[in-house]
């Protein structure tokens, strides 16, 4: 019984285990064909690489230009003599210059050039190849920057503005599209009259003279720019490129290279909204002195009219320019200009003042103003536009009583009356309003009609001859 139980217990195994080591027997033999065409198709796929040599370039440049077998990160040819560094540079637009913040934004094209052997490859044509911004990250490139920069980027639309040619000697062009804001330290002491003189100035940070040289490509011609650039207040006279050194005590010596450019200001804009306005208040100032000197309400609300539009051209002048701690020449013309209109309201106090005073000595010796018409009839003439003569208004009672009649008769006979009073008025005011003007005049108004143009026409030839 027992030798059965065995016997059937053994047969049970040997019918579970023998399919299983049948069909690892076969896996096998699968694996093995499988290995063996795998390698026929390397095998296959490496000899058409070997046939189509064109397609190894664009999918191994990392292999032609050998960035795996070289340290990228020091500079060509280190510890032997600098690498120079040529630079050029496309000015494509100066997009804003700003007086107040005393910066301008200018957009170019800057390019590099130098030598980078680690960078040769082989070449049956000598022709260069051309890369974008994604193998910037993976070579030496030169680290030029922009003193007293205060925001620059470069334009990545649709993709970063970078470019980098690569020939077989190893010889690189760099090319970035930049926008730069940069101080320039302006002199307004001639403003708006002013010509100023900025400069964009390109250095490299970590490399001195021992271990970079910058300079320009091309010479003065390494500089170019477009035709059609153009600005709202300012004309563009030079562009110019030079080059110098900067000392910095903790590093040394390095390179640095200038953008230089001069701008004069269109001044045809300033004389329309700032000269010209000036001009016109302190001619209208000189009215006072031909308005007679009894009317005070007229002449000074004239002088009070013409300070105050002053103080507002010179308030907006001020808004539109930088605190600076010196005078500029449209702050000479305007503050001039005020005082001629200051000087008018003070003309007009002293006639005043003196011709109270003679005519009080006047009315002391004789008990009466003579030589001069009656007070009340000047001061009534003033404020209401009207001639009083002081015959015609002897019996104003009796006139008022037959104007009436007067003017009824007149309507009757078809004419108005030789004797009518009023037409009297209306003779009298046309005969004798100049007289009245001409000797009521004071002496100090006749020299002011003369004087204040004369010395402001000398003043403007004096302001122009010296700033122009």
């Amino acid at each position: 019984m027992i030798l059965a139980s065995q016997s059937v217990f053994f047969t049970c195994i040997w019918v579970t285990l023998m399919p299983n080591a049948f069909a690892a027997a076969e896996i096998e033999k699968l694996q093995q064909r499988c290995s063996s065409s795998v390698t026929r198709t390397r095998k296959q796929e490496t000899r058409m690489r070997k046939d189509d040599s064109t397609k190894v370039w664009p999918l191994k440049y990392e292999q032609l230009l050998h960035i795996e077998d070289h340290d990228f990160a020091m500079r060509p040819g280190f510890g032997k003599s600098p690498v120079p560094v040529g630079i050029d540079v496309q000015i494509e637009s100066i997009d804003s210059i700003s007086e107040v913040n005393m910066d301008f934004t200018m957009t170019f094209y800057l390019r590099h050039y130098w030598k980078d052997e680690r960078l040769s490859f082989p070449s049956t044509t000598n022709k260069s190849m051309t890369f974008d911004h994604r193998l910037i990250k993976k070579i030496w490139v030169p680290d030029v920057f922009f003193v007293h920069s205060k925001r620059s980027f470069i334009h990545d639309t649709t993709v970063e503005n970078i470019m980098l040619r690569v020939r077989p000697d190893g010889n690189v062009l760099f090319s970035l599209r930049i926008t730069v804001s940069a101080m320039c330290f302006m002199d307004f002491s001639r403003f708006p009259l002013d010509t100023q003189n900025c400069s964009l100035e390109l250095e490299s940070y970590a490399y001195n003279e021992e271990d970079l040289m910058l300079y320009w490509k091309h010479g003065n011609k390494s500089l170019n720019t477009d035709e059609h650039i153009s600005l709202s207040q300012f004309f563009i006279e030079e562009f110019s490129a030079s080059s110098g050194f900067a000392f910095y005590s903790s590093t040394g010596w390095y390179n640095r290279l200038f953008i230089n450019f001069v701008l004069r200001r269109h001044v045809f804009f300033f004389v329309l909204q700032t000269y010209f306005p000036a001009m016109l208040m302190v001619i209208l100032s000189w009215v006072s002195f031909w308005i007679d000197r009894r009317a005070v309400p007229a002449r000074v609300s004239l002088g009070i009219t013409t300070v105050l539009t002053m103080s507002t051209i010179i308030s907006g002048m001020s808004a539109s320019m930088p605190q600076v701690s010196y005078i500029k020449a449209v702050d000479v013309y305007l503050w001039v200009s005020s005082l001629f209109v200051f000087l008018s309201i003070i003309e007009y106090a002293a006639v005043n003042y003196l011709t109270t005073v003679e005519e009080r000595k006047q009315f002391r010796k004789t008990g009466k103003i003579s030589g001069m018409y009656n007070i009340d009839v000047v001061q009534a003439m003033a404020f209401d536009g009207c001639y009083h003569d002081s015959e015609t208004d002897l019996d104003q009672t009796s006139i008022s009583l037959h104007s009436e009649e007067d003017s009824i008769r007149g309507r009757f006979t078809g004419s108005p009356s030789a004797d009518s009073p009023r037409i009297k008025r209306r003779k009298s005011l046309g005969g004798h309003t100049g007289r009245i003007i001409l000797e009521n005049n004071h002496v100090i108004d006749t020299y002011s009609r003369i004087l204040f143009p004369i010395v402001y026409i000398i003043f403007n030839l004096v302001y122009w001859g010296i700033y122009v």
